[in-house]
């Protein structure tokens, strides 16, 4: 509202810069004006504009991670997270909005710095206090909004509590003065404007006016705007009842949303009562101090950013923090305990989507465990291996279990998150790594008699085996560890994944009777007690069987059925060995153009996962197989043009078109010498009628200067020789 200047000349600035940050102070506006330039700026970028939230994060190891994240893009290999970024990014044309910087701002600043370097088509537009020093950064200080937008929002938040409410010639004057009072900073404005729900219009000017004379005092220096906004939160702290200012300072502990049972067992306690936290909340939510969001889970609840940091001081100047963030800790301990024995049930769905909301809130918990003295960080980053290995986040478990094990934590503490990282290491590939960590964890077992920990690290150290083609060795200890869990009474994810694999090696020997029966059993287990996860896993093999056995029909319907859970959890591994699958029973089909198809999105997927086939004898060989099929059904230069179109589908995308929710992809007509997406859009620019020495630098980003067809695209330019078109490469390179 009242931006429109402001966001013209962001826009301007982005057109000029490759990175501008929008700066000011808290409540100023400087979040609304970056989505609002975005917005406007969507067209401009074709492969999208990227939202970051930062505001919640603690940890700078985690900044990259967290933008990986924001932009979609999963990678569960052990390569560096900056290394995976580039690559994403290097030849696209994005926007990436990167809000709230000043809590990370070092971390922030570095990898700014070594994106704009190795991304040519990578615009940034940073929120942030303070500025983030890279070079070629373009400052933007938000200003407070002129008088008749305040106005106008005024008019509008106060509407939105008191119907009818609306700017007249009699209230126009005292408006007026309450926004100036407030200085025209807009979270100030909102948080007047509610007060019209208990106050009328000349109460609330003149308590405003005698509140900021008396909270003014002894105020020097600084930004006279920071003064004003500092005075607005304290003016709405004070109008508080002192249990919605309790709750206030307390919430402050949590990162991005919570739910009523966190708040109620985080906050409550000392002079508060369970029952009195949602009376407080609820009025909080009216005075818009707290937003209420709704998810499919239920109401969920945030503190805005600076209010958050304004109850944070008040939670400190109290001398109460360290309690609060113990509490925290204690029932984020104690909620992964329950969502870790939830897990194997029904409930997985659910389970999912909950880990992803409290996602920032773990990581505030795992944070603080590790400034804290005992084993709580390695307690938790244990627990929490349903998340790490069922929802697609390898990269940041093996984040929090290598810090884990690098304390002095000792006992079956140890050994649980040993044998859990060990787990996420073979996935991603790290199978020296892994077995390092396997064969401490069995050796502690042994001396301590700790059974449990004997069987979950036999069973991993297995799996290592397995992918590294050591079937008799693997099917040795999948007995042994199979023989544990029976011992110990255990039936679970774990349990059922112990056959399952077992049954892989099975299949490697053609022994496929033996397969189909422990994943027949495994499923009966699954579907027993209501578990997906590992159940899609046996859902898989058993279209393996099915495919081996020319059984092309069944074979193709299982291996849907496994992507349709996968997609559930986001469990890129999965999620590629039912491609894989599919593209082979496609192939065995006559479908060959679906095949190079799968091959081609398996092939992009892989690249996130570790080693296509985990770099494994006998998973490559049916890939290589089916390859070479395809190539011969197809020619070489149609099937370059199938496998590029599936390496160019985004992930939901590749999902839906191997389970069949679109159509197959139309017969190419003449295809010798096709363009590839960005390529297309170069094209497209050309239509659009950018100058020849635009489409030349474009081209130069597109890394496609030394094929033909870029000769074709400059050909239509005008350019008539490769000469001309080496010298307007030259001149843009230089």
């Amino acid at each position: 509202m009242g931006r429109k200047q402001d966001v013209a000349e962001v826009r301007r600035l982005l057109a000029e810069s490759r990175l501008v940050t929008l700066t000011g102070v808290g409540g100023v506006g400087k979040t609304r004006l970056a989505l609002r330039a975005a917005a406007e700026l969507r067209r401009a970028f074709p492969d999208g504009v990227w939202f970051v939230e930062l505001g919640g994060l603690n940890d700078p190891d985690l900044v990259v991670h967290t933008v990986l994240e924001s932009l979609g893009v999963h990678d569960d290999t052990v390569r560096r997270h900056r290394t995976v970024l580039v690559e994403h990014l290097r030849d696209r044309q994005v926007l990436v909005v990167l809000d709230n910087c000043e809590h990370v701002v070092g971390a922030i600043a570095d990898l700014v710095d070594g994106l704009l370097r190795g991304v040519p088509g990578l615009r940034v537009l940073a929120t942030s206090r303070e500025r983030l020093g890279v070079d070629g950064e373009h400052l933007w200080q938000v200003a407070p909004l002129p008088r008749d937008p305040a106005l106008d929002l005024f008019a509008e938040r106060a509407a939105a509590v008191e119907p009818g409410f609306a700017i007249t010639a009699a209230n126009h004057a005292a408006v007026s003065q309450i926004c100036a009072l407030l200085g025209g900073i807009p979270l100030a404005i909102e948080l007047a404007a509610v007060r019209l729900r208990v106050l009328t219009l000349d109460h609330l000017l003149s308590r405003l006016d005698d509140t900021f004379r008396v909270l003014g005092d002894g105020r020097r220096g600084g930004d006279p705007r920071h003064q004003t906004l500092q005075a607005a939160v304290d003016w709405s702290f004070h109008l508080c009842t002192r249990a919605e200012q309790v709750l206030w300072a307390r919430a402050s502990v949590f990162s991005g949303t919570f739910d009523l049972e966190a708040a109620e067992r985080v906050c409550s306690g000392e002079s508060v009562d369970t029952h009195e936290v949602m009376r407080s909340l609820a009025g909080l939510v009216d005075k818009s101090v707290v937003v209420a969001e709704q998810h499919p889970s239920g109401t969920r609840f945030r503190l805005l950013e600076p209010l958050r940091q304004y109850g944070l001081d008040k939670l400190r100047s109290a001398g109460c923090e360290q309690v609060l963030r113990e509490r925290h800790r204690d029932h984020y301990i104690e909620w992964a305990r329950r969502r870790e024995e939830e897990w194997f049930g029904p409930a997985q769905p659910r389970i999912f989507a909950l880990t992803h909301l409290e996602n920032a809130n773990l990581r505030s918990a795992l944070d603080f465990c590790f400034s804290a003295a005992g084993d709580h960080c390695v307690h938790l980053a244990g627990t929490l291996w349903f998340y790490w290995a069922g929802c697609g986040m390898l990269g940041e478990g093996r984040h929090w279990l290598d810090r884990a094990l690098q304390t002095s934590a000792t006992g079956p503490v140890r050994a649980k998150a040993l044998w859990v990282n060990g787990y996420v290491a073979t996935l991603q590939g790290d199978i020296a790594t892994s077995v390092r960590m396997l064969d401490e964890c069995r050796d502690y077992a042994r001396t301590a008699g700790d059974e449990s920990a004997l069987a979950y690290a036999t069973h991993r150290l297995a799996c290592t085996h397995l992918v590294g083609d050591d079937l008799d060795l693997a099917d040795e200890l999948f007995e042994e560890a199979r023989r544990r869990y029976r011992s110990l009474g255990a039936v679970n994810s774990h349990t059922m994944l112990a056959g399952i694999e077992l049954a892989i090696s099975a299949i490697f020997r053609r022994d496929f009777a033996t397969a189909e029966r422990l994943c027949v059993e495994a499923k009966a287990v699954g579907e027993e007690h209501g578990e997906l996860w590992a159940q899609a896993y046996a859902i898989y093999v058993l279209a393996l069987c099915a495919w081996a056995s020319g059984d092309l029909a069944r074979a193709d319907a299982l291996g849907r059925d496994c992507l349709r859970i996968k997609r559930t959890f986001h469990d890129l591994l999965g999620i590629v060995l039912g491609m894989e699958v599919l593209a082979w029973i496609a192939a065995s089909q006559g479908n060959a153009r679906r095949a190079a198809t799968l091959l081609g999105a398996t092939s992009e997927i892989w690249r996130s996962v570790g080693y296509p086939m985990f770099g494994s004898r006998y998973f490559g060989t049916p890939h290589g197989e089916c390859e070479s099929a395809v190539v011969t059904a197809l020619g070489e230069a149609e099937f370059r043009v199938a496998f590029r179109h599936g390496m160019d589908l985004e992930l939901e995308d590749a999902l839906a078109f191997a389970i069949g929710e679109e159509p197959a992809v139309p017969e190419p007509v003449e295809p010798p010498t096709p363009l590839t997406r960005r390529e297309q859009q170069v094209a497209d620019l050309i239509a659009g009628g950018m100058s020849n020495k635009e489409i030349a630098a474009r081209l130069v980003i597109a890394r496609r200067t030394a094929e033909g067809h870029v000769e074709r695209i400059l050909q239509k330019l005008g350019f008539t020789s490769r000469a001309q078109i080496a010298t307007w490469v030259t001149e843009r390179r230089t």
